[in-house]
């Protein structure tokens, strides 16, 4: 009975001990930590809901970048560099090494003439050429039979853009040298053939004509009296500036006021046309790679016409040309006179080829028609 008043009497001594201790040491230890944790969450959190808001302004910043970028469109190729720095379009003006450079500004004022050119219709070039002013024309030359240097002995030999390739045409050049955005500076492309007299012809009259009367696409009309003509279309009328058809009977066809295509309006013949940038970027994208004599385009360039063929298409009267039609593709050596017998086979090789190609594209064209079930033909 002692032993246990005395083990309570202990107890009861050590249990004070015991909760001072507590309440002076580990409570306040506990305290401590409490708010400690207490304060590291509010941190914790807070930090979390900055987190959340900056991500969420993140993706709100993206999202409004990503809805006003959907309305640019960059160049296939040039998604990867600041809209800015894309330098889309070229054009054919050379460029000095050093000096200040050439101020010209092709946007204003600009047109291309570019020529298939060969030694043999060297005179012919000379002429044509220099109906052409430098302050409003650059030029082209496409030197079909390899010679360049034997044209130095000109005055303008410096001004045009030479390019060489043997035995190639007109359509080859043009497919691979004079893509729509190395010219969309200039209003409009002059596609010559090099036989064509110009003796009255002016090639500034031709184009302020062509700029009044809308257009797209044009030639120069043909002298009948002087030249080999091809379709009646092309042959002058005395009597007006332009004319947009003709009312004879080609073949099984009678044109009159109610024809709506080639051959009675709607056309050019591929030996002078002069197209505008927007119809010649439509033009460029039909002339086959493959297919370098371009028979069979002249027929469909009413779909370039950017609008009506039967108005946007035309012959101008008032400056015409003679066509020679003389042969200069397949040749052997452009000085040779007259033609060998390898020439003249060369030539009724060239005149086979292009039937075959006119055939060719006209098969294209009926298939790409059948295949693209969304396009619409505005003239059916």
């Amino acid at each position: 009975m002692k032993k246990k008043m005395v083990s309570n009497s202990m107890s009861q001594k050590v249990e004070p001990k015991r909760l001072r201790l507590f309440t002076h040491c580990f409570l306040p230890i506990m305290l401590m930590l409490s708010a400690a944790f207490f304060i590291g969450s509010a941190f914790v959190i807070t930090d979390y809901k900055e987190t959340i808001l900056g991500w969420g302004s993140i993706i709100t910043l993206q999202y409004k970048r990503s809805i006003g970028c959907k309305v640019q469109c960059k160049p296939n190729g040039s998604e990867m560099l600041p809209e800015g720095i894309i330098s889309q379009t070229s054009n054919l003006e050379m460029q000095s090494l050093w000096g200040p450079k050439n101020k010209k500004n092709p946007k204003l004022s600009m047109n291309l003439l570019a020529i298939a050119v060969g030694m043999k219709q060297k005179e012919s070039v000379n002429k044509i050429i220099k109906k052409f002013p430098e302050s409003d024309f650059v030029l082209m030359l496409f030197h079909y039979d390899g010679i360049v240097d034997k044209w130095k002995d000109l005055e303008w030999n410096d001004q045009p853009i030479h390019v060489s390739a043997v035995n190639q045409t007109k359509w080859w050049f043009a497919k691979r040298f004079l893509h729509p955005d190395i010219v969309t500076e200039y209003a409009y492309i002059f596609l010559w053939d090099e036989d064509l007299g110009v003796e009255n012809f002016n090639a500034k009259r031709y184009v302020s004509i062509i700029k009044e009367e809308g257009l797209e696409i044009s030639q120069p009309a043909i002298d009948p009296g002087k030249s080999e003509l091809h379709h009646p279309l092309t042959s002058r009328e005395s009597k007006t500036r332009v004319h947009r058809r003709t009312y004879t009977k080609i073949g099984r066809t009678k044109c009159d006021g109610n024809s709506t295509g080639p051959p009675c309006t709607g056309f050019v013949e591929m030996m002078a046309p002069v197209f505008s940038r927007a119809s010649w970027r439509c033009a460029w994208h039909m002339i086959q790679n493959d297919l370098v004599y371009g028979w069979g385009v002249d027929f469909q360039l009413g779909y370039c016409a950017q609008g009506n063929r039967t108005q946007n298409i035309g012959i101008v009267d008032a400056e015409y040309v003679v066509h020679n039609a003389l042969p200069t593709l397949g040749g052997a050596e452009a000085d040779k006179e007259p033609l060998t017998t390898h020439e003249s086979h060369g030539r009724s090789e060239v005149r086979r080829l292009s039937y075959v190609e006119l055939e060719t594209f006209k098969r294209r064209w009926k298939k790409a028609v059948e295949k693209d079930e969304c396009w619409i033909d505005p003239y059916q």
